[in-house]
């Protein structure tokens, strides 16, 4: 069992009225339990909390007049993974899926798995099922994307990525994710907070459903996979902004950070013996 400490300051500059939609909340589940939390804000409003979409990803609403405005947010979150020898990590059959998976084979704004499933046949079709045909689809995506920050942008699909054979964290996720659901391989984005990633910031990866759950993995090799920390899940980087506005406002500052607060070792990605799953 393992505990991060994590957090993020923003500051922007609020032109207009504007409101703004946060998606940091750490998310609860049965392997990740927020130990505690604070939220805090200047100018002091009203925020509105809910939660929104399939997945129940949590949100924090602000509405406010211009402003010099900053937002801090840290807590404590307990990681109880279930962790599985890869071996017995199977894909489903179709037919078997629950009804809850299955809208993560269709292809999305970003994911274009439906352009890329020949692709992902060619590659990756003649190997053995499981979390070893998943883990060979990170590590094909680790050899041949180069990690370059400003390279893509909001409107970069896995598509693009493929062609450009380069990107950032979300970038390594959106095209695996496709190559994934290009074998009926069910698999969602997701954002969160990471022990170690250089340089800090949000995080994006992704989890393949195998077996009877959602198991984490992240193309970029940027952080441990134990050390992963879930905010929110979609069908691809669209359905979890760190944040989204409607008005007029400049990000100025931003700072993300998570840290193991305890003894018990994080593991290390290159560790292949075990699978993770916090879902």
């Amino acid at each position: 069992m393992n505990e991060v400490q994590f957090g993020c300051d923003l500051q922007y500059d609020v032109l207009a009225p504007t409101t703004f939609l946060f998606q940091i909340g750490v998310a609860e589940s049965d392997g990740q339990t927020l130990v505690h939390e604070v939220f805090n804000i200047d100018p002091f409003v009203e925020v509105q909390q809910f939660t929104m979409g399939l997945e129940q990803n949590r949100v924090h609403r602000v509405v406010l007049q211009p402003c010099m405005f900053t937002l801090h947010y840290d807590g404590v979150v307990r990681l109880d993974a279930d962790l599985h020898p890869p071996s017995e990590l199977l894909e489903q059959p179709y037919r078997e899926l629950p009804s809850t998976v299955l809208p993560y084979l269709n292809p999305s704004r970003f994911c274009e798995s439906d352009l890329l499933g020949n692709f992902a046949m060619s590659e990756f079709g003649a190997l053995t099922q499981g979390y070893s045909r998943v883990k060979a689809i990170c590590d094909w995506t680790f050899k041949h994307l180069r990690y370059t920050a400003g390279t893509t942008n909001s409107q970069t699909t896995a598509r693009d990525v493929l062609v450009q054979r380069q990107g950032v964290c979300r970038d390594f996720a959106h095209l695996a994710i496709s190559l994934c659901r290009g074998l009926n391989i069910p698999a969602r984005y997701v954002s969160g907070f990471a022990v170690n990633l250089n340089p800090p910031d949000f995080h994006g990866f992704f989890e393949a459903y195998l077996g009877d759950r959602w198991y984490l993995f992240d193309a970029s090799r940027l952080a441990p996979v134990a050390g992963l920390v879930r905010i929110g899940c979609g069908q691809d980087a669209a359905n979890v902004p760190f944040a989204s506005l409607l008005g007029s406002a400049l990000l100025k500052n931003k700072k993300v950070w998570a840290t193991a607060s305890n003894m018990t070792p994080i593991l290390q990605t290159s560790d292949e013996a075990t699978a993770v799953s916090t879902a």
